[in-house]
């Protein structure tokens, strides 16, 4: 690591730091980065999951993902469930699926995934 990165690694966040290494280690995957995905586009994504949500709906309920990789965040909508065993906040994954942008926000809806 040279000075300057070292000196710009300091007056950085904690947040900042988590998400450069966030982005570097999906970089260093061959992981798509959620910044320069579009609506549509198939992508493979890694990242950490930040929050878990469950939208109990009388027809279909849903647990809601939001996976950040340090570009950006996406949510990952599993229709039909409540719960899956090892999906949980802090915990990474590799994901891949088809990404919908809704009213400005990007998902990928049941995606395949990966726990790692």
């Amino acid at each position: 690591m040279s000075i300057k990165d070292w000196l710009s690694r300091l007056t950085k966040s904690n947040d900042e730091l988590v998400h450069d290494d966030l982005r570097k280690v999906a970089e260093q995957s061959g992981a798509d980065t959620i910044q320069h995905c579009s609506d549509r586009q198939k992508a493979r994504l890694r990242g950490t999951i930040e929050v878990l949500t469950v939208h109990p709906m009388e027809s279909t309920p849903w647990l809601e993902a939001q996976l950040s990789d340090g570009t950006g965040t996406i949510s990952l909508i599993f229709m039909g469930r409540h719960q899956i065993p090892g999906i949980e906040a802090g915990r990474q994954l590799v994901v891949e699926g088809r990404i919908s942008d809704v009213d400005g926000e990007r998902r990928i809806y049941n995606p395949w995934y990966q726990l790692i």
